[in-house]
């Protein structure tokens, strides 16, 4: 007869991992359970299963992902005003409610009882786009959100744009590609609208109309690597 309290390793189908930590049956390791339900879950804590649910990617040792390549560090400012340093990094992809529980969780265990007030002082992972002390919490989630899903490039829009929603449009319905040069780009577009004469080939100035399409039609973000990403003004 199979161990109904076996862990398969196989993460259940949402959004959130259940994982469990026995001292005999994971030998005190925290383990993803295996797509347990409700009464499972009541099943496995009757017989001394410790249990967490978590975000994907999120360790029960590190529930709030302090070593998530997105995250801000929020300090304790009660703490910071009495003198001592208390804060936590904290994943920022995780969405707005998880950045909540990770800061509610940092003021509980802050040394000044009660405390109740957290400033954001550092941040990794967003690119050079600044955080400031007191963001939005929604803004950051967004944001990391947004750089998570479509890398530098995101950043480098979100840091031109005022409004993060305009840098959403744009790459959603603006975006013309990525091309090793702007160069590379105009040839593209002008050999895919227009008959070129083979005799003409080599007459035609890419580099003066890159710089045309520069300055009146397109925005250009350089992400390293040799490529440039292109997107429409309009």
């Amino acid at each position: 007869m199979s161990n109904p309290f076996l862990l398969k390793g196989n993460p259940p189908m949402t959004d959130l991992f259940l994982w469990g930590k026995h001292p005999i049956h994971t030998k005190g390791e925290w383990m993803i359970l295996d797509a347990p339900d409700l009464q499972d879950i009541k099943t496995r804590c009757d017989y001394g299963f410790e249990t967490m649910e978590l975000p994907k990617g999120v360790h029960p040792d590190k529930p709030y992902g302090d070593d998530a390549p997105i995250r801000i560090y929020v300090a304790c400012l009660a703490a910071y005003n009495n003198g001592e340093l208390h804060g936590h990094w904290i994943d920022a992809t995780q969405g707005e409610d998880h950045l909540w529980d990770g800061i509610k969780a940092m003021l509980a265990e802050s040394p000044i009882q009660g405390a109740e007030e957290y400033a954001i002082h550092d941040h990794e992972g967003f690119e050079g786009v600044p955080i400031a002390e007191y963001e939005s919490i929604q803004t950051v989630a967004e944001l990391a959100a947004f750089i998570e899903e479509y890398g530098p490039v995101a950043a480098m829009l979100a840091g031109h744009y005022a409004d993060l929603a305009d840098a959403k449009e744009a790459i959603r319905d603006n975006y013309a590609g990525v091309y090793p040069s702007v160069e590379d780009f105009a040839q593209e577009l002008t050999e895919e609208t227009t008959k070129i004469p083979d005799n003409l080939q080599y007459y035609i100035d890419w580099e003066s109309m890159a710089r045309d399409l520069e300055i009146n039609d397109i925005l250009v973000f350089e992400t390293g690597g040799g490529e440039v990403h292109i997107f429409w003004q309009r």
